[in-house]
């Protein structure tokens, strides 16, 4: 305990001696440690605002379009169109082990009226599960149940811009009905205000959902080749995030089987995989991060270098007390060990007080509204740990060269020193 007090009294007492120096060499540290932080910060912040906008469509969903086929299988023609129907949906559930969830969705425009207004609106027939995959929130009243879907319940739910439409801003819209092409459904409940910035058949906001067994049979596509059972597109969710290509493979085989097409045909079914999306996405931010990290470790570098310098001083102006420890009997370890301590001390403290201000500021941008891409500047554990990993080393490194340079000095060679 003693020993560290006279080391923090050395420090103190060199500091002292030379306080621009040292302030400029504490900077210098104090600034590297605080870019470490706040630019993996900064990519994390970024990294998570993405991951948020993209849960705003759902969260690891595979959205899968039916396409045209390009090539020859079976003695089928290439450019045959394929068409998904409810049974591809039901089979997947049966057979595709590495999916989660699945669902289909079919859709069309058609127009709603309520006692105060109408207009034209995408409907989407779906099922119960659908709210959950696609992160459907609710503001009022409740989404679709197996029973409304069963029992071909004439019941809808309403985008917030299609109730702002229909109701403008009076209440009382769950429990009221809407004539959807004439039909009178039950509005069972209402979407919140959602910020989406990406879709595949317009904002969430500005659709009509309903069963998909109602829609089949009150208000089915206008397509002259529509027969129930034939969807739209379907979504799936894979069971595990290490296997969505084995996963994505499953489904392809069971549709080329069911279509008569090529599973590697990728015209014939075309696919949004928001977890490659999302793997691409980490990739660049991390990439980003990495590069800019490696930009703050030399500055980091040069801020150690400048402690090094500034020991490197501090040995020249105490070389003759350095020959007088020697000579009443200090050893080359304690030389060493004092200096090198020394040196640590410095950048640590340097490198405690960037730490501070770096986490400071988080909390000061945390603390205003940010924007829908950016969720802030998170300092987590790991930002600490790359940043006190970082700053260990470079500290270590430059007190090494001093203070191994003060435990080589003879006592004779540091005693006739003079300044």
């Amino acid at each position: 305990m003693t020993h560290l007090k006279e080391l923090l009294g050395q420090v103190v007492s060199s500091l002292m001696r030379n306080k621009l120096r040292s302030f400029l060499t504490m900077a210098g540290i104090a600034w590297g440690v605080a870019s470490i932080v706040l630019i993996v910060a900064m990519g994390d912040g970024f990294q998570q605002g993405q991951r948020k906008s993209m849960k705003q469509l759902g969260e690891n969903i595979v959205i899968v379009f039916p396409g045209r086929t390009t090539n020859q299988v079976g003695g089928q023609r290439a450019g045959r169109r394929v068409r998904f129907t409810y049974s591809d949906v039901e089979q997947i559930r049966a057979e595709c082990f590495l999916v989660r969830y699945v669902v289909g969705e079919l859709q069309m425009r058609g127009r709603a009226t309520s006692p105060y207004n109408s207009g034209s609106f995408p409907l989407v027939g779906v099922e119960p599960l659908f709210s959950q995959i696609r992160t459907i929130p609710i503001a009022e009243g409740r989404f679709l149940t197996d029973q409304d879907n069963e029992e071909v319940r004439r019941v809808c739910i309403l985008g917030d811009n299609v109730r702002k439409q229909l109701y403008g801003q009076r209440g009382g819209v769950v429990g009221s009905h809407v004539a959807i092409n004439g039909l009178p459904y039950e509005v069972i409940g209402r979407m919140p205000e959602k910020s989406q910035n990406s879709s595949y058949s317009g904002l969430d906001s500005d659709k009509i959902f309903m069963p998909y067994s109602a829609m089949v049979r009150d208000v089915p596509p206008n397509d002259p080749n529509f027969v129930p059972g034939i969807l739209s597109n379907f979504i799936y969710v894979p069971k595990s995030l290490g296997e969505w290509e084995a996963a994505q493979k499953q489904v392809r085989r069971l549709l080329g089987r069911n279509h008569r097409f090529d599973p590697e045909d990728e015209g014939a079914v075309r696919m949004w995989d928001t977890v490659e999306s999302a793997e691409m996405v980490d990739m660049i931010f991390n990439s980003m991060t990495a590069f800019l990290g490696t930009i703050a470790l030399v500055t980091l570098t040069l801020g150690g270098i400048g402690v090094m310098n500034i020991m490197l001083v501090t040995v020249t102006e105490r070389t003759r007390e350095i020959g007088l420890r020697k000579a009443v009997g200090a050893t080359r370890r304690r030389i060493l060990a004092d200096f090198l301590v020394e040196g640590m001390m410095l950048a640590v403290v340097s490198g405690l007080a960037g730490w501070f201000g770096a986490w400071g500021l988080a909390a000061l941008v945390n603390s205003f509204p940010m924007p829908e891409m950016f969720s802030g500047l998170p300092v987590n554990s790991k930002t600490a740990v790359l940043a006190f990993s970082a700053l260990g080393l470079i500290s270590v490194a430059s007190a090494l060269w001093p203070a191994w340079r003060a435990a080589n000095l003879t006592p004779v060679e540091a005693l006739r020193y003079e300044r």
